[in-house]
């Protein structure tokens, strides 16, 4: 890799990077480049990781997982991206890490003790978070999909859109209406988080999905779901009944960070790339990377990378710490908000530095630079991060 340490890692941090750069070394650009022309989803990488136990990173020991915080998931994420895998590689374990994470924090014990060893042994997969839907994109309090209960169960009906990973996951952590946003007193009330066995919904016919065609991030397919009369026990529901966007904010901080370590990741595989182009091609009797119309572009995308990743990784440490949680929030956000701009300057400037084969396949970086693009789109956009920044930072009048 071009990029040096940066920022001091910890012992702990160390030992992941080395243990995730060992299983990522397995991999080469070549199975990144062919699962992305194809649109195949990583299984044999998904499935090493899984054997080693990193889907249960964030599970406590006393259910079998590692007992990691934060601290140490941006390590992981970060290098599976800056391997060569990009961000979709990232994407494609991001899910198997966090979405046990409500179960970790609001599951009951039953839940608990039933899934999650299973999950830290890589036999079972929560890939699968369904929040997003055609009529609530940015505006997840206007999610229409219900869950109406009906004795001691729950009938769901209702439409998903954009959710990833459905074909890899056993599992998928649902949020519904179990109170109509025109019944409740606030509009983050009324809704409710709930586990479904998908293999059940399949063969019950009670849910149907449809992959959605796009071109980025192509080895994690999104689909879009249709639930119809989807009958869940109420052993299903995670947490507080009326009370699942909070238990959702809950761990929102730490996912934001993760998905600005991924696009860190990104950013570096990107300057690699154009670092190890700029210094073997040879135009007019010299490396090109010489002159600095091509210097320069890499040189201040490292630059940027870097600063991003420094507040990344100080404000992990914040999370880790508890400390102020406003604090975090506005760091959270603004670590995505500068580590995905990073990640496409840094694409853009390889893509560049490649000419016309910057665009070719075998070369990579118009893959990068595609997922670059999408770190700007997911899992916020940053027009909503400055929006947030406006309001709770600079106490600007609300805008939306």
């Amino acid at each position: 890799m071009v990029l040096g340490e940066t920022v001091s890692l910890t012992e702990q941090q160390r030992l992941v990077r080395d243990s995730i750069r060992e299983v990522c070394a397995e991999f080469d650009a070549g199975y990144w480049r062919e699962k992305d022309a194809s649109g195949s989803y990583p299984h044999e990488f998904v499935d090493r990781l899984a054997d080693h136990g990193w889907f249960g990173a964030l599970i406590p020991e006393e259910y079998g997982g590692a007992g990691m915080t934060t601290r140490e998931v941006v390590v992981m994420m970060e290098e599976i991206a800056a391997s060569g895998g990009g961000f979709s590689a990232a994407q494609a374990v991001h899910g198997a890490i966090y979405n046990s994470v409500p179960l970790v924090t609001y599951g009951s014990e039953e839940l608990k003790s039933e899934l999650l060893p299973a999950v830290a042994r890589g036999e079972t997969s929560i890939q699968a978070f369904g929040l997003t839907e055609p009529n609530a994109g940015s505006d997840s309090t206007s999610i229409e999909t219900s869950a109406v209960r009906d004795g001691d169960e729950y009938v769901v009906n209702g439409q998903k859109i954009w959710i990833s990973r459905v074909d890899a996951s056993d599992y998928l952590v649902l949020v519904a209406r179990t109170t109509p946003k025109s019944e409740v007193d606030s509009r983050t009330d009324g809704m409710t988080m709930f586990l479904v066995d998908l293999d059940e919904a399949f063969d019950r016919g009670t849910l149907e999905v449809e992959a959605i065609d796009k071109t980025a991030s192509n080895v994690v397919h999104s689909y879009e779901m249709w639930f119809e009369d989807l009958r869940l026990p109420e052993e299903a529901v995670i947490g507080e009944v009326g009370d699942g966007f909070s238990q959702m904010l809950d761990g929102l901080n730490e996912e934001r960070l993760v998905i600005a370590a991924e696009c860190i990741g990104l950013g570096q595989a990107a300057i690699d790339a154009g670092v190890e182009y700029a210094s073997e091609r040879e135009v007019f009797g010299q490396p090109i990377g010489a002159n600095q119309a091509i210097q320069h572009p890499l040189a201040e995308a490292y630059a940027r990378v870097q600063a991003a990743k420094a507040m990344v990784y100080t404000t992990a440490n914040e999370v880790v710490d508890e400390t102020n949680a406003k604090s975090v929030g506005a760091r959270a956000n603004m670590s995505k908000f500068l580590a995905a701009d990073a990640a496409f300057d840094a694409a853009d400037a390889a893509v560049q530095t490649h000419g016309g084969f910057g665009v070719a396949r075998e070369y990579d970086v118009e893959r990068y630079f595609r997922e670059a693009r999408l770190t700007r789109l997911v899992p916020i956009t940053q027009q909503l991060v400055l929006n947030y920044v406006g309001e709770n930072v600079l106490d600007l009048p609300r805008s939306y």
